[in-house]
C-alpha cells in the first residue's frame, strides 16, 4: 500500500503531466504561460520531495517570478495573430510527430533501463544536522560535472551572441541606424540653415 508520500507525488506528477500538455494544447498564449506556471510550481513540489530543497526554490524565484511574468508580459502586451500562428501546423506534423515518437521511446528506454529499475531505488540515508543540500549541489556540480557545466556555459554564451547578432543585423523591413555613423557626426550634418526672402501678404486696399 503506497504511503502517503507516493500519494502526494502521484498527485502531483498528474497535475505536472495535464499542465504539460496543455502549455502545448491551449489556443490562448497567456493561458499557455499561465499552464506553464503551474507545471513550474507542481515540479518544484516533486523536487521539495526528492529533498531538493534549493533546486525548487531556484525554479519558482527563477522561472515563475522572472521569466514568466517577463513572458506574460511581452504576450499581453504585444498584438499576437492567433491565426497567423497556428498556420502550417499541421503541415509540420509528419516531422514532428515521428520526432517525438523517437524522444519518447529514448525515454522509456532510459527509465526502463537497470540503472533507473526498482531494483536500484534505495532509500536516502539520513543527513546530519549541518548538512545542506546547497552546499553539495555545488561540491559535485564544480568537482564531478565541471566539464559538462563549462561545455552548457559556452554553448548558452553562443547563443547570446547569435541572439544578438539576429537582432542586430541589417535588415529591409525594419529602420536600422549604426552606432558607429552616428558618433561620425558633426555639427554641420545635423543642423542647416537656409536663408530664404521673407515673405508679406499683401494688405487688402478696399473691403467688400
Amino acid at each position: 500500500m503506497p504511503n502517503f508520500t507516493d500519494i502526494i507525488f502521484y498527485f502531483m506528477a498528474a497535475i505536472l503531466l495535464f499542465a504539460g500538455i496543455r502549455v502545448i494544447t491551449a489556443r490562448n498564449p497567456v493561458h499557455a504561460a499561465l499552464f506553464l506556471v503551474l507545471a513550474f510550481f507542481t515540479a518544484a513540489g516533486i523536487w521539495l520531495l526528492l529533498e531538493a530543497e534549493f533546486l525548487a526554490i531556484a525554479l519558482v524565484l527563477v522561472y515563475v517570478g522572472a521569466v514568466m511574468v517577463l513572458f506574460l508580459f511581452v504576450v499581453m502586451m504585444l498584438d499576437i495573430n492567433l491565426d497567423k500562428l497556428r498556420e502550417g501546423f499541421w503541415e509540420s506534423l509528419p516531422v514532428a510527430l515521428p520526432v517525438g515518437i523517437l524522444m519518447a521511446v529514448e525515454m522509456a528506454l532510459i527509465l526502463g533501463s537497470k540503472y533507473f529499475g526498482a531494483d536500484r531505488i534505495a532509500t536516502p540515508a539520513p543527513h546530519a544536522a549541518g548538512y545542506s543540500n546547497t552546499a553539495e549541489l555545488g561540491r559535485v556540480l564544480y568537482t564531478d560535472y565541471l566539464l559538462p557545466f563549462e561545455l552548457a556555459s559556452v554553448v548558452l554564451l553562443v547563443a547570446i551572441v547569435a541572439a544578438i547578432t539576429l537582432t542586430l543585423r541589417d535588415r529591409k523591413d525594419s529602420k536600422f541606424t549604426s552606432p558607429g555613423e552616428q558618433v561620425k557626426v558633426k555639427k554641420a550634418d545635423r543642423l542647416r540653415i537656409v536663408k530664404m526672402k521673407s515673405f508679406k501678404e499683401p494688405e487688402t486696399k478696399g473691403k467688400d
